[in-house]
């Protein structure tokens, strides 16, 4: 039987599941604009789509993954084209200079929706990280197939209580994006490595905490 994953951020992306086959479908439920990325991982191909732009309130058309897809998506916001024709976001960059991402994954802080299909024992895996940040909430749900399939997301507008210390702003000063700490301190104790980089050593701070109460 198919399976339908729903990947829902205030914009959301919905899974049917095939024999042979895995069709993605977005929405934005955000109140503006947003331009999904798609990035594959180890020897997968690229989707047809690894960049579009997505207005408030639609549904794009079905994008699909092969059997074995691995990769991750995300949602870019404040894009816009300079003067000089080059495409840049606010957050979730991917530095091509244009809408399509063409193999580059999206600049932190981002929050990331990352799927493994037909894994280990055939199953599918999926995943809502914040392990590069945060930028817009985001979750992901699943109909149909077999199994226990639990909604998997972080739902919650962490741009609204991240700490100074790991806001990104925009040029208009809003906060549009909040860095793990690795990213704003770049520390060993931060980022888990050097004496830090074994389970009993990376311990859980004060900053980690914030993303893992607001979305455990």
């Amino acid at each position: 039987m198919g399976a339908y994953f729903n990947l829902i951020l205030v914009f959301n992306i919905f899974l049917l599941k095939g024999v042979t086959s895995t069709t993605f479908t977005f929405k934005n439920n955000c109140p503006f604009t947003v331009w999904p990325g798609t990035l594959q991982g180890g020897s997968s191909s690229p989707l047809s789509q690894t960049g579009f732009e997505l207005g408030n309130g639609a549904t794009s058309t079905p994008v699909t993954a092969p059997m074995g897809w691995v990769g991750r998506m995300w949602a870019r916001t404040g894009c816009a084209t300079d003067a000089s024709g080059r495409f840049s976001c606010e957050t979730g960059d991917c530095g091509t200079g244009v809408v399509s991402c063409n193999g580059a994954g999206g600049a932190p802080p981002v929050t990331l929706l990352e799927f493994t299909l037909q894994g280990d024992g055939g199953k599918d895996f999926y995943d809502t990280s914040l392990v590069d940040g945060f930028n817009l909430p985001a979750s992901i749900s699943v109909q149909g197939g077999s199994g226990d399939c639990k909604t998997s997301g972080c739902p919650v507008d962490i741009n609204a209580r991240c700490p100074a210390q790991l806001q990104l702003k925009n040029g208009g000063g809003a906060v549009v994006g909040c860095k793990s700490a690795c990213e704003a301190f770049n520390t060993d104790e931060y980022c888990c490595r050097g004496a830090f980089g074994t389970p009993s050593t990376c311990k859980p701070s004060s900053f980690s905490m914030i993303f893992k109460n607001a979305c455990p």
